[in-house]
This record gives C-alpha cells, sequence and structure tokens, in this order.
C-alpha cells in the first residue's frame, strides 16, 4: 500500500470513529473539552486547594504537564488494543495491521487539538503571552508523537498474543503519572536524582520542556530532545519490519483468540 494510500486511510477511520462515537453522547464533541477539564479540575482541587501547593499558578503549571500526559497516556492505551478490537475486520480483509494502532492515535489526536488550544489559552489569561520560543514547541510536539506512535505500535502487538498486558500498561500509566512531574516542579529533586529522571523518562523531559517554554519563556535540551527523536523514530522503523512480516500471524492470532 502506498504511502499516501495509507495515510488517508487512516484519517478516514478515525474521523469515521470520531462521528460514531459523538454520536452517542448528548454533548458530543463537547466531551473532548469537558473530559480533560474534569480530570485537571479534579488533581487541582487535590493538589492545589487541599494540599495547597505552593506552586505559582499551580492550576497552568498542572495544566502544562497534565495535558501533555493524557495525550499520550489515552494514544498508548487506545493504540495498544486496537488491532484486537478490528478483529472483525482482520477475519475479512487483508490490510496492514498498523492501520490499527495509527488510527487510534489519530483519533486521540483530533481530540487533544482543542485541548492544547485551551491550554494557550490558559496561558494568556495567567499573562504568559504567546512569543517566539513557542515555536519551540513545534519539535517538542513532534518528538511526543514519535514517542507515542512507537510504544502504541510495540504495545499493540504484545496485547494481541496477551491480553494480560493491558493491566501492565495501566500499571505504568499511573506510575508514570507521579513520577513525571506532573504534580511537582522537576527542578525540586536534589541530584543525581533529578538527571537520572531527565534522562531515563522521556515523559518527564517532555512535559518539563512543555512548562520552560509556556510558563518561562525558556527552552529544553535540544541535543537530548534529537537523541529521543532518533530512538523513536529507528524504532519506528523496526516495528513496520516487524508488522509486515508478522502480518498474517497476527491476523491469525487476533482471529482464532
Amino acid at each position: 500500500m502506498k504511502i499516501l494510500d495509507f495515510i488517508i486511510l487512516v484519517d478516514t477511520k478515525a474521523k469515521m470513529s470520531l462521528k460514531a462515537e459523538a454520536s452517542k453522547l448528548y454533548l458530543s464533541f463537547l466531551w473532548w473539552i469537558i473530559e480533560p477539564v474534569l480530570f485537571v479540575l479534579a488533581f487541582y482541587f487535590v493538589f492545589g486547594v487541599l494540599l495547597k501547593s505552593s506552586q505559582e499558578d499551580f492550576l497552568l503549571f498542572l495544566m502544562c504537564a497534565k495535558i501533555p500526559y493524557m495525550w499520550f497516556s489515552k494514544a498508548v492505551t487506545t493504540a495498544s488494543a486496537s488491532i484486537v478490537g478490528n478483529c472483525g475486520i482482520i477475519s475479512q480483509i487483508d490490510i496492514p495491521k498498523t492501520i490499527f494502532p495509527y488510527a487510534a492515535i489519530q483519533i486521540t489526536l483530533y481530540k487533544e487539538i482543542p485541548v492544547f488550544l485551551l491550554l494557550f489559552s490558559m496561558c494568556v489569561y495567567y499573562g504568559y503571552m504567546p512569543s517566539l520560543e513557542w515555536l519551540w514547541l513545534i519539535p517538542l510536539i513532534i518528538v511526543m508523537y514519535l514517542m507515542i506512535v512507537a510504544l502504541g505500535l510495540l504495545t499493540a502487538i504484545l496485547v494481541c498474543y496477551a491480553d494480560d498486558v493491558r493491566m501492565l500498561i495501566n500499571m505504568a500509566m499511573l506510575f508514570l503519572m507521579f513520577s513525571s512531574g506532573i504534580f511537582f516542579n522537576i527542578s525540586d529533586i536534589h541530584q543525581p536524582l533529578q538527571d537520572y529522571l531527565m534522562t531515563y523518562n522521556p515523559l518527564a523531559f517532555l512535559c518539563d520542556g512543555f512548562r520552560k517554554i509556556l510558563m518561562h519563556k525558556g527552552t529544553y535540551n535540544l541535543e537530548h530532545l534529537l537523541v529521543l527523536a532518533g530512538i523513536f523514530a529507528t524504532t519506528i522503523a523496526g516495528l513496520h519490519l516487524l508488522y509486515r512480516n508478522m502480518s498474517r500471524a497476527l491476523a491469525a492470532r487476533v482471529v482464532n483468540a
């Protein structure tokens, strides 16, 4: 299948799924914004109101990391179950299995667009005006997307062979939520733990990058970002080869499960 045809098919499947999902809900597309806002407010109440965080502009501080984390978490979780969840289609037609994780990721991407616009609006509300530094968000978002694709493709294969992997994914997401600086400032962690966290936890590095750009007019370690981009891109390329070689085996495994 040509790359352009693949992209069109993924995008079409994603849009059809979004319309079908929205048609089942009274508030339709509004849930794309309502759900993450409710999550953020719940954590703000716990950490900002009950525990009285001393972090300045804590609501915005929380949103700058929580929103990218939610994009990552939802995308990887839904992508991991995408092949198994489309066993009916797989049993009827022979198509590249990568379509399903990519479509799941695309669905989440569309849902996150208005949420990120809300985040940018909140930055303006708090007095953090757009500047040229905001352009550094582009490579940051690209690398975040590459990480999501790499983990989404990997977990989708693993779930085909062991459904228990879904439980491990949920536990991993919970661990990452509390260890990636979502509720605290990574710079407050003593060395060398701070360096270890930023080096070996890509999500912590990326979430911290959003804060540095949106709230502090700063930037991230570009060299480290390029290293992450190379790792994720190489992983994606390797997984595409694996999917190609395992296409029939995956189909048989899913259909006969």
